[in-house]
């Protein structure tokens, strides 16, 4: 009777996952990569997408286009919702799918901070969906205000309000700023979009605090350049349809904004919960379900937890940061464990960080880059962040795509991707000149 092959189950087709997924090519596995969409998502580009400058289809492939290739794996479409560790099966929200050895890597979701009513209000950036989300608040507020016949309401939808300091935090900021300043700067006759407020809140005593205070300084200091005011030491305490309510040094007050983006906290997708419960393993204050240095789950050597899902210590005993390099080395580690299981050699050995630096871009010709030995901002980190992004895109068209689009907009300012996609009847205001032009009509 022919032996069946050793059965690896992988959820998730992010960074981790799916290069888990490529690096198990060519062995003699049958392995299965879920994943609740049919596609890889980069997202260090979200806020490209977000603010129009890029589609979605230039952020993501599909995952069977990208594994067509790789005859020992299939791509299921599906959401896992349970698992059984001792039969060892994943339950599916229509069915389950039986493992040898499960690898775990569905990443992050945006946390509010118990406050889930404010994604309402606040959108967080870390979906496809997300991105449609967000782009409609920002290109409707300047549409509305273009309407609005009060001047202090014109403001309100003039005015915005990125809360999160981090890379995301800045990235949004510093192309809401190119947005108002350049793009949309001789499109309306009413309203000059150059004029709007921008604000970066975070309560952390500086922006960018995970970055060295040097580094932090430069991104303020381009930031406040480009008309962005930032605001450290400022609490968020409430957010609704109007604005936001902060907690500052000098008291409590409230900022009327529109438009409210969200770019300060993520948290460990549910999965992470089950998986605590069906394995005993511990999760941290994230939700991040902590790993043996293997990646492994204590008493459980046949799961694996690769990428932002999992709480991994680095050399200096803090956990690892969410980023892509982290899931991707993560993911070759993992295949390669499984590898030497297969060929019987179970040694063990710890997952070690190859930490090669962090970028974090905040507009044109502007980023900040911690090399550790070296740390600079300005025009050539701005270009080491292009190079290594194009780099890390999954496939060549890609790549291309984008290098075009980057070039059209650095010439032109342009950005095609700015329709809103409203259901119902507009209830927007009406200008004097309108009502004026309508009274003449009749």
């Amino acid at each position: 009777m022919e032996q069946r092959l050793h059965r690896v189950v992988i959820i998730g087709g992010g960074f981790g996952g799916l290069t888990a997924a490529l690096s198990l090519r060519n062995l003699p596995l049958d392995v299965t990569l879920i994943d609740k969409r049919n596609f890889h998502l980069f997202q260090p580009l979200l806020y490209q997408v977000a603010t129009g400058l890029l589609c979605p289809s230039e952020v993501t492939t599909p995952l069977r286009h990208i594994l067509r290739k790789q005859n020992n794996t299939m791509v299921l479409l599906g959401e896992v919702i349970d698992f059984d560790t001792e039969q060892k099966r994943v339950i599916l929200e229509d069915g389950e799918v039986e493992y040898d050895t499960l690898v775990v890597a569905t990443g992050m979701v945006n946390h509010y901070y118990g406050h889930e009513d404010w994604e309402q209000y606040a959108p967080g950036l870390k979906t496809i969906e997300d991105t449609g989300r967000m782009r409609q608040k920002i290109f409707y507020a300047f549409e509305v205000a273009e309407r609005e016949p009060d001047p202090e309401k014109r403001l309100e939808w003039l005015t915005f309000a990125v809360i999160g300091s981090g890379p995301t935090g800045i990235e949004l900021s510093g192309m809401l700023s190119e947005i108002a300043r350049n793009t949309l700067k001789h499109e309306f006759r009413n309203i000059r979009p150059e004029e709007s407020t921008i604000l970066l809140l975070d309560g952390a005593e500086h922006i960018l605090p995970s970055f060295p205070r040097q580094l932090s300084r430069i991104a303020e200091q381009t930031l406040n350049l480009l008309g962005i005011t930032t605001c450290p030491g400022t609490t968020v305490v409430d957010i609704s349809d109007t604005g936001v309510t902060v907690e500052q040094p000098g008291g409590r007050k409230f900022i009327p904004a529109r438009t409210v983006l969200w770019a300060s906290g993520v948290k460990a997708s549910p999965i992470g919960e089950k998986l605590s419960e069906r394995t005993g393993a511990q999760l941290d204050r994230q939700g991040r379900v902590k790993v043996n240095p293997d990646l492994t789950l204590p008493g459980h050597p046949e799961i694996f937890v690769v990428g932002d899902l999992g709480h991994c210590e680095g050399k200096k005993g803090t956990p690892l940061p969410g980023l892509a390099p982290v899931a991707t080395q993560q993911g070759r580690f993992v295949a390669g464990l499984i590898r030497n299981r297969l060929k019987e050699k179970h040694r063990s050995d710890h997952f070690r960080y190859f930490d090669k630096g962090t970028l974090a871009v905040i507009g044109r010709h502007a980023a900040v880059a911690d090399l550790h030995a070296v740390q600079f901002g300005g025009f050539f980190a701005w270009l080491m962040w292009l190079f290594i992004h194009l780099l890390l895109l999954i496939q060549f068209e890609n790549r291309l795509i984008v290098m075009i689009r980057w070039a059209f907009q650095y010439i032109s300012y342009s950005r095609g991707a700015r329709n809103l996609l409203l259901r119902g009847t507009l209830q927007l205001p009406i200008t004097q000149k309108a009502k004026r032009d309508l009274k003449k009509s009749d």
